[in-house]
């Protein structure tokens, strides 16, 4: 899965941004997304496991729990696509820019004299 797949999902972005303030408790995160999106506790598994999967978070057991956390290595994945868009709109922002200032030099502003 294109990790924009992954980021497209608003129940997995809310997940990530939870895991951004650090460590969560699956059932920690499970209760939140109930609240917020009305979805039980198989269905956060389910997106926990797509995130596990794709790289964007980790998991360990701590007892019988299991503690999720951002893995950074898929939001690398994600910023090295948007690098490679980004070389592209910035050749083409520099030559519109270039454009504009030549445009700005061949017109003479027009002043009018206050007299």
């Amino acid at each position: 899965m294109h990790a924009f797949d992954v980021l497209g999902d608003p129940v997995r972005r809310r997940i990530l941004e939870l895991l951004a303030g650090g460590e969560h408790p699956a059932g920690e995160i499970a209760e939140a997304l109930r609240a917020e999106f009305g979805i039980s506790q198989p269905a956060v598994s389910q997106q926990l496991k797509v995130l596990r999967e794709n790289g964007f978070a980790t998991v360990r057991a701590e007892g019988t729990r299991r503690i999720y956390a951002v893995d950074p290595s898929g939001v690398d994945g994600a910023e090295q696509w948007l690098t490679r868009l980004r070389g592209f709109w910035s050749q083409r922002l520099d030559a519109l820019g270039t454009e504009l200032a030549r445009g700005r030099r061949t017109r003479a502003p027009s002043r009018k004299d206050p007299q």
